[in-house]
């Protein structure tokens, strides 16, 4: 028959393929002519007549004027429990009844069809023509069945095929217009085939928008973006536009509008690469500027990049004016901006300022639950250690402080700053609080575990081997996290304990040794502060290290970086036979103590997934038990101390002044301070020990913005994490299913770029979604992570991605360690810590090139 013709019958032959019965209302009587065509003629009776439809046989009865004769006719065929032929009842002229129909019941069986003419001729001759071209077709208020089969034949045409689908061959006809926006490469052979007219149909058909006919193609193209960009960006304010668009056309109808924004879309989907000059082309065309409309007045899409840098100020306000929840979420709204996906510096400044809103949140809510606080000092500890507890803060603190470290650009001082304020003035309420519970209760917190039973009654209860870890200045919310980033089928468990007091490496570290629960007092022998167990005097490391030696049988001793370093056949002969493995980490306290708070605040999140890893390296080795705990916490600030907080010292024999702490005899408590003696806290001692009651610091010299020593809740609560890890089953392998594109040659900044996929070519062995957590490491050490990651799920506890078949993700690395020459991504399974992919060289590191 006729293209139109064949669309039609396959319609109906799907209809009646799922039901058998179609009723099929034809009030215009436009189909009458394909009746015609389908009966191979006039109908001649009233008879139901075999007739075949796109290859389905069917029985054809058309009414006549009598519905009750139209109902007999068809009711042999459909009167048993399933029809038994497929029916086609038409019904020229007639109007549906959807209330009282006499054939109600064979259109709830059945379907009941309605369709129109131009409709279904349009998407037949959208095969051959635009649709400025369809649109002159159905401009007569008559056109016929048999004039739009005519248009759709390829032989009896009076307009030809379309010019412009044989130009824009590759390219279906929705995306005409949004691919001569993007590029001028075929203005050229349009022009030569004289295709401009048939655009400019195409593009008052589809939006509404009247181009004058003798420009040229460039400035077509000019207004015809202005209109669309405009028009997408004027219909999501919530205000009125700015006056730079007054003169600009809009569109008329909700049909015109939906297509242009459904243009904008599509060119910023398809033509990625194009849109953001495009874009900034028309935004500085329209004078639009940062000030051009108010930051809550612009809608959800952003048009024009102005608005991104809008928006993130507005949302910097809401911080800075302690509206947290406000900035939130519009950060959540706007995590997947088409800017910010393609813009990884502008993407970790909004990074940024979400870690700046979620520290204040949690520090107000802080704030708010430490003044309730009824009960001892056991209430406080509970309160800061529990599940979802305190801890938190400090744990968005850590976050945001060691975002920031990797930025080019520090963000706007004033949120920053009110956010740190209010960490502080959390910190400083906590302090006040737990202290004068601590002093109440004669220094003890009862029913805790103290840190001087953890060897007796957590090491020595694990089954042997164990690895005993002693990360020095490791708060308590770096041992969740550290929990947090291992395998979910891991045995993981972590539990508060309370440090020694003063809270300083020598008498802590010292506490975690055997022989500690029944005897141990902090001494001064010959003008060198200690802790005594027993009949040992044990100053500093070395001292400890023989210690530990000679109480425990089969001991292995190491520090965390040698581990991490270590060759699997090396690390395995030199724990070979040792019951309990020492592994010792100084990163933190190291650059904290020294002054390097800029090095501190990137290390801290690098020793957690350090930990992990040496833990899973232990685990292929052997060792199946874990005891994770450190010396003691800390407080961080990312400055020095303001002045007002720094505390003269109390004068005296002193024997050492730390920040948090005075360890002497005599001398004057200064005001904020409380003095407590060596026998007050168990000690055989005639010392004495003050603390600042608050977060203050002693004017101890050096760097002050990291300490401890003093008896806060950061200082003094410190994790103890059981861990249980079998050796992985599967082994490692460097050919996996994951792949990656984009690789520098030398990493120029601390925060790069990197697209990761599913490989195909090793797909067959594993499902067509994959959690993986990509590294970057160093010489066996890992030196940076995965901070943020474009279209697709990130989890920002675990540093975990999920790969799905087909779908890219962009993921954004943060180096953590710029002390290293060079280094390789590395991306691992997380239950098993195989490498799925390794980048085949070293990658130098040129920071500021």
């Amino acid at each position: 028959m006729n293209p139109l013709h064949d669309y039609i019958s396959k319609q109906l032959a799907e209809k009646l393929k799922l039901r058998k019965v179609v009723v099929w209302y034809d009030h215009r009587r436009e189909f009458v002519s394909y009746v015609r065509e389908v009966r191979g003629g006039v109908r001649t009776g009233p008879e139901a007549v075999p007739v075949t439809v796109s290859g389905v046989p069917v029985r054809l009865t058309e009414h006549d004027g009598s519905m009750f004769e139209l109902r007999a006719v068809t009711e042999p065929y459909v009167s048993g429990d399933t029809p038994s032929e497929n029916v086609i009842i038409y019904l020229p002229g007639c109007e549906r009844d959807r209330q009282g129909s006499v054939l109600m019941e064979l259109e709830k069986a059945g379907e009941c069809y309605e369709p129109q003419l131009k409709r279904l001729a349009r998407n037949v001759l959208r095969q051959r023509y635009t649709d400025g071209v369809i649109d002159d077709m159905m401009a007569p208020e008559h056109v016929s069945y048999d004039d739009l089969a005519r248009a759709a034949s390829d032989t009896s045409s009076a307009e030809g095929p379309s010019v412009l689908r044989a130009i824009f061959h590759n390219i279906g006809q929705d995306g005409i217009i949004a691919a001569w926006l993007a590029s001028d490469e075929r203005d050229a052979e349009m022009e030569a085939k004289e295709a401009t007219r048939e655009l400019l149909k195409l593009i008052r058909s589809k939006l509404g928008l009247e181009l004058p006919e003798d420009a040229t193609l460039p400035k077509l193209r000019s207004i015809t973006l202005r209109y669309v960009l405009a028009g997408e960006f004027r219909g999501d304010l919530r205000c009125p536009a700015p006056s730079a668009l007054d003169a600009l056309p809009t569109p008329k109808t909700k049909d015109e509008a939906a297509a242009t924004s459904e243009l904008a879309r599509s060119l910023r989907s398809k033509f990625p690469g194009q849109y953001p000059g495009m874009a900034d082309r028309v935004e500085a065309e329209l004078g639009l500027r940062d000030d051009s409309v108010p930051a809550g007045a612009l809608g959800s899409i952003d048009t024009f990049r102005f608005e991104e840098r809008v928006l993130l100020a507005h949302c910097g306000e809401f911080v800075a004016r302690r509206k947290f929840d406000e900035a939130l979420s519009i950060i959540g709204d706007r995590e997947h901006s088409f800017w910010l996906d393609r813009d990884v510096g502008r993407k970790a400044q909004w990074e940024a300022c979400r870690r700046m809103a979620e520290l204040g949140r949690a520090g107000v809510a802080v704030l708010a639950a430490a003044s309730k606080v009824v009960g001892d000092a056991s209430a406080w500890v509970e309160a800061y250690a529990c599940k979802d507890g305190w801890f938190r803060l400090d744990q968005a603190q850590r976050r945001l402080e060691a975002w920031i470290t990797n930025l080019d650009d520090e963000p706007d001082e004033r949120p920053l700053g009110i956010v740190r304020s209010v960490y502080d003035d959390a910190c400083r309420t906590m302090a006040e609080g737990f202290t004068k519970a601590l002093v109440a209760a004669n220094w003890t917190v009862p029913d805790a575990l103290h840190q001087t039973r953890i060897y007796s009654e957590v090491v020595s209860a694990q089954p042997k081997p164990v690895a005993y870890f002693f990360v020095d200045a490791m708060r308590f919310e770096m041992g969740v996290e550290l929990a947090e980033r291992l395998p979910k089928t891991v045995e993981v468990s972590v539990r508060p304990a309370v440090c020694a007091l003063p809270s300083i490496t020598p008498i802590c570290m010292a506490a975690l040794h055997p022989g500690a629960s029944s005897s141990f007092s902090v001494v001064e022998e010959e003008g060198t502060l200690g802790v005594r167990i027993d009949d040992a005097f044990l100053p500093d490391l070395s001292a400890r290290k023989k210690f530990a030696a000679s109480r425990i049988p089969g001991l292995a001793d190491m520090a965390l970086d040698e581990l991490l370093s270590l060759q699997p056949s090396r690390l395995s002969k030199k724990i070979d036979g040792a019951q309990v493995v020492i592994v010792r980490s100084q990163e933190i306290d190291h650059a904290g103590e020294r002054g390097f708070t800029f090095q501190a605040r990137q290390v801290m999140d690098t020793v957690i997934d350090n930990l992990a890893r040496a833990i899973r390296k232990l685990a292929a080795s052997g060792i199946e038990h874990y005891v994770v705990t450190a010396d003691h916490g800390h407080l961080f600030h990312p400055s020095d101390r303001d002045e007002s907080m720094r505390i003269e010292g109390p004068g005296g024999d002193q024997v050492e002044l730390h920040r948090r702490c005075w360890i002497g005899r005599g001398g004057a408590t200064p005001a904020g301070c409380i003095r407590v003696t060596a026998a007050a806290l168990g000690y055989d001692s005639d010392l004495d020990f003050v603390f600042p009651t608050s977060s203050g610091v002693f004017k101890a010299g050096g760097d002050l913005a990291f300490h401890h020593g003093g008896p806060s809740l950061q200082e003094l609560i410190i994790p103890v994490v059981t861990v249980r890890m079998k050796a992985p089953e599967r082994e490692r392998s460097s050919v996996g299913p994951v792949a990656a594109s984009g690789i520098p040659d030398a990493v120029t900044n601390r925060i790069f770029s990197v697209s990761i996929h599913l490989d195909g070519k090793n797909l067959s062995l594993f499902s067509n979604e994959l959690l993986v957590r990509p590294l970057l490491v160093s010489e066996g050490k890992q030196v940076g992570a995965v901070g943020m990651a474009v279209d697709g799920e990130f989890d920002r506890t675990t540093g975990c991605v999920k790969l799905q078949a087909g779908k890219p993700i962009t993921v954004a690395f943060l180096l953590s360690d710029e002390s290293v020459p060079s280094l390789r991504i590395v991306i691992q399974d997380p239950a098993t810590d195989a490498e799925l992919f390794r980048s085949p060289t070293d990658i130098p590191i040129r920071l500021g090139v």
